[in-house]
This record gives C-alpha cells, structure tokens and sequence, in this order.
C-alpha cells in the first residue's frame, strides 16, 4: 500500500523521509520518495506492506543537521514515541459505505411520542403512571418505574421531524419486554414490548423510516438482562437448569449471583456458554439475527455497555462476543452498523475487528464540556467526570484530549465513532452551558470525524441534571425558540458536503479561546472557526490553500485573505464577534498524479 505525508516547506530543509511499521512488533523501515511540489506543500510517498490485521505505521522525517521529527496519529513529535498511537491500517472488513455520512438521532420510546393507540393498554403492576406533562421524578421507583406511554406508532407520527432535521439513522434504546422504563432488564429478547405496540409497530415504524430513507437500530444489553427473563428465571436456585451456565453465582445453590455493577436486577451473562452464544449472538436462529431479518429488518444494533461485556475477574471473552456478534451480522445482513457503548477509553476494543463505532464520552463529549461548559458546573451521572465536576479546560486542552483519546483508533472506526454532546445516560449539556454556546458544540459534532448526535429534545433546548432527568418528553405542544432551527441549519451542513463525512482532518489554529481546522478531499474542503471568545487569528496563507475563493457557509466570523507579492508574507486573518461556529467552502486540495 502507497501511502502519502504533506510537509509545509515552512518547516525547512528535509534530507530524508521514512515510513517505519511494525508487522509482528518488529520495526519495519521504508524509503520515501519526493513526489511533487505544490503551493509550499512537498509530498512524499512511500510503499507500506500490511502483514498484520492491524498494522501500524508512522512518519519519520529527517531535517538538516540531522534532526529528528515524528508524525502519527497523536501528531508532530521531537523525540521517539510509543508504538500505542501509530496509524493503523486494519484487514477486517470494511463497514457498510453509508456509515461515516450517518446523522443519528436518540429516542428512548417511553418519553418521544404517546399514539392514541396507549390509551387502550392496560399498564403492568411496576408501572407508575405519569400525564405527559408531569416532571420527570429522579428518585427511586419512580426513577425507572414513572411510566409516560410512549409507544413505537407515536415515532411513525413524528417521522416527519426526524426528515426536517435530516436525520439518517434512528437510535431507539431497547424495545424489548422488560419490569422499567428504560427496559435494559429485558424479560424476554425474542418480543417487543407490548406497551410499545408489539411486534407489529416495530415492523410498522421501520418500514415508514425505510420509506423516508431513515436507517434504524436498536440497542441490545450483551453484559446482562433482567431478573425477571425466562433463562435467569429458570436458572435461579437450580444449579441442574441448562441456563445455570448462563451466569456468574457466588453461592452452590445459585440464589447469590453477579450483575452489573451490583445492580440486583441486572444480572450478569457469563459468555463461557456455548449455549448462551447459540441462543443469544451465534447464527441465524440468535436474538441478534432475529430482529436484522424479515418482516422487523433493524439496520444494526448499539450494544449497551460493550466494555464490561464478556469480562469478570479472570475471564475475558470480550474479543469472542464481538466477533461473534458481528460475524452473524454479516451472515444476515452485511450493510448493518455495530456501535459499540465504552464510555472511557474506548481505542483498545475498537481494532476494527467488530465494533464499527464506540458510544464514548472521552474523546469528544467531556473535552467539549469542559471547553464550553460555565465555570464550577456539576455533571452527575453517567457522563463519567471524576468527582462529578467539570474541569474548565482551554482551547489547548480539549484538542490535546480529544487527540489522546481518538489516536489510537483507526481511522475508519473514528469516522464511525459518535460525537455526543450527552446521551440518554448523562445530563443535557445545554444545561450548563456558555450562553451562546450550543450552537458551537453541535457545530463541532458534525465537522469533527465523527457522527453527530441528537438526543430526542436537545433540538428543543431541554435540559436534565443526569442521566433520568434528561430524559423528559418531548414537548411537542410548545416548539417555540430559535433551537431547532439553528439544529436544522447545521445538519444541513453535513448533508450538503460530504468532505465533513469522510475528508482528512488537520488542525491550523489552537489557541485557549479559539480552534480552527480544514477537512479536505480532492472535490472540497471545508475551513471551520470553533470560539468562546471574541478573537482574531492570523495565519500564514499556505496554511489554508484556496483561501482567497473562500464562500461562508454558516456563522458570523469573518475570513480575509492578505496576499503578498512574496509569498511567504502573505496572510489570512480569521475575526470572530464573539462565541461562534463557522464554516467556509474552500477548493479540493491538489493530489499528485497517481502514476
């Protein structure tokens, strides 16, 4: 494989390139050759040959003097770094071809929408029933009891909202039949929850999202299930049942078991089981096969708590599980997506193996809270910040997190890895936000490499101080504010340029107010301005080709171009009012001639 690094000449004589891989942990050199110069840009080129399923590399450049430079994925380095954040080609299959252009949207059924069709079902003995408007009660029972009547037909009336925001793929937290609320204690993998309508609603809401070319994915609990499943049933107090192998027991007479995270109801898969990876994730008689096929067709699965699935003390089959659960995928259905939830660093278990994307929060999420969030705020819940408190962080350090957490991913598993601005699981970041600030944070969502990520009424302005309070209905009787539309007009942007989907990534500015980086490909880039702050940047001209036939996509900011009869002296200036997000179209970049 040819591979390619761009050096600004800026950076000064360069004696020697090289490209030094790894294959079987042994350091692999190999010559680069100069292969054109362009607008103060030298490429190199140099051959790479992939012997391992993930393979890295990195750049070694040769100054004058002798002096050593380092490029990976972690960045631009003076000295000899780890081989943990070397680029990574990856051999396993590629993921389906529609994946990194996916704006997805969250809904937790229960609070999106209520059909007429709810009135008519009789409510189970764990529900607490609530009035749409009712507030959402944090403390337990109500916490996973409080029961609003959202049902699947209710998302089929509202598909027209999802297709106003140009949404492509509909995220729907479990549906199966379960004793709460948020149903991650499944009852019963094989069946939809009747209180959502039943089976045939799910075949009902797919087919309407199909027909609006809408993908859709369910979510599926790997680590665990609920007390009250058929399989835990029959194996609680029964060391004789052929579901005993299912779980972990701490007692002979299995009535003391593990679950997840000591959560009783929970209790804890042990993926020792040949049985339980027939029943569950091997073939085409599983419960991850069931629900791909016809008459349901899902478009893929998001697995709750991916990183703690397979794993207890000395065992680990995390890697079987996933490839596993992948494999009978393809089997079905090859063009479904597999995002795996890992909410801290998540690189280890994302080699491109199985999980498509990660559901994380260190790589974007807190790095961007942190950047754009007041001063002093509390964050509780499963957003994962130490002690619960938001460190206030500068320009300079959310790019550094950002850059340590996603350099060890592949490259193909970040453009798939979701950029949340908070989830079903954490509270609402508008909250406790910069004023201003929402715009700016959505804005990196969806040009940052990445998906973009809607959680069902952040388009509103709701808020929520965790994880149950955020998930309030959706109040679809009051749509007034200037929310949604600026939600509206910046999704437009990834729709109308696909170089923010799946271009190059590189950084021109990185100031403690203010961030600025191109996304590149041959037919467009796309110049973006991140601010907290009323701020001027200026750079040198050759770091932004094209910039002089710059148009404005989005945002106030103002971009001047100041050329120079000596090129070297030429400029471009950058000029944000104040906290903002903008975007500029720039022309494609250049390449070498192929040959």
């Amino acid at each position: 494989m040819l591979v390619r690094l761009r050096i600004p000449r800026s950076l000064g004589p360069v004696t020697a390139v090289q490209t030094r891989s790894n294959p079987d942990r042994e350091p692999r050199w190999r010559d680069a050759r100069l292969v054109w110069t362009a607008d103060g840009w030298d490429w190199w080129e140099a051959p790479v040959t992939v012997e391992n399923p993930v393979h890295g590399y990195r750049w070694l450049v040769v100054l004058a003097g002798g002096a050593q430079r380092w490029v990976n994925a972690a960045g631009f380095h003076d000295i000899e770094v780890p081989d943990a954040d070397d680029f990574r080609f990856t051999g396993y299959p590629a993921p389906p071809a529609w994946l990194p252009g996916t704006v997805l949207y969250q809904v937790f059924p229960d609070r999106f929408a209520r059909s007429s069709a709810a009135d008519d079902r009789a409510l189970p003995d764990w529900a607490i029933p609530a009035k749409w408007t009712d507030p959402v009660d944090p403390e337990p029972p109500g916490r996973s009891q409080q029961f609003y009547g959202g049902d699947l037909d209710g998302i089929v009336e509202h598909l027209d909202h999802l297709i106003g925001l140009g949404v492509t793929v509909l995220y729907l937290t479990p549906f199966f039949a379960a004793r709460s609320n948020h149903r991650y204690d499944s009852v019963d993998f094989n069946r939809v929850d009747p209180l959502l309508g039943g089976d045939e609603a799910l075949i009902r809401l797919v087919g309407a999202a199909h027909s609006h070319g809408i993908r859709v994915i369910g979510d599926l609990t790997t680590n665990h299930c609920g007390d009250g499943h058929e399989w835990f049933r029959a194996a609680l107090g029964d060391p004789e049942a052929p579901e005993s192998e299912f779980f972990y027991w701490l007692d002979d007479a299995h009535t003391q078991y593990v679950s997840w995270l000591g959560v009783p109801s929970l209790p804890k898969f042990n993926w020792a089981s040949p049985e339980l990876r027939r029943r569950f994730i091997d073939g085409p008689d599983s419960v991850v096969a069931h629900w791909l096929k016809p008459p349901f067709r899902l478009d893929g699965w998001r697995i709750d708590v991916s990183n703690m699935t397979g794993r207890y003390l000395a065992d680990d089959f995390n890697t079987e599980v996933r490839r596993i659960i992948r494999r009978t995928m393809v089997e079905v259905n090859p063009d479904t997506m597999l995002l795996g939830e890992s909410t801290n660093d998540a690189a280890p278990d994302f080699p491109g193996d199985a999980w498509h994307g990660a559901m994380t929060y260190g790589n974007f999420t807190r790095p961007l809270w942190g950047w754009l969030s007041r001063p002093g705020r509390v964050a509780k819940g499963g957003i994962g910040f130490a002690r619960e408190q938001v460190p206030a962080l500068t320009g300079r350090q959310f790019v550094a997190q950002h850059q340590a957490f996603t350099a060890a991913f592949p490259w193909r598993s970040r453009l798939a890895t979701m950029n949340a601005l908070d989830t079903h699981d954490t509270p609402r970041f508008g909250g406790g936000a910069l004023p201003g600030a929402v715009p700016v944070a959505l804005g990196l969502s969806v040009t940052v490499p990445g998906i973009p990520v809607v959680w069902a009424g952040d388009e509103f302005g709701l808020v929520g101080e965790d994880g149950e309070t955020s998930r309030t209905p959706m109040p679809w009787s009051d749509l007034a504010g200037d929310t949604l539309a600026a939600y509206r007009a910046v999704l437009a942007l990834r729709r109308a340029h696909p170089v923010l989907s799946d271009g190059g990534f590189r950084w021109v500015h990185v100031g403690d107010d203010a961030i600025a980086f191109i996304r590149e490909s041959a037919a467009e880039s796309v110049l973006v301005l991140a601010t907290r702050a009323a701020d001027r940047i200026r750079l040198p001209l050759g770091v932004v080709l094209g910039a002089e036939e710059s148009r404005l996509l989005h945002g106030p900011a103002v971009l001047t171009a100041h050329p120079s009869i000596d090129e070297a002296d030429g400029f471009l200036e950058l000029d944000a009012p104040g906290i903002s997000f903008t975007a500029w179209s720039l022309p494609g970049v250049q390449l070498p001639d192929p040959a």
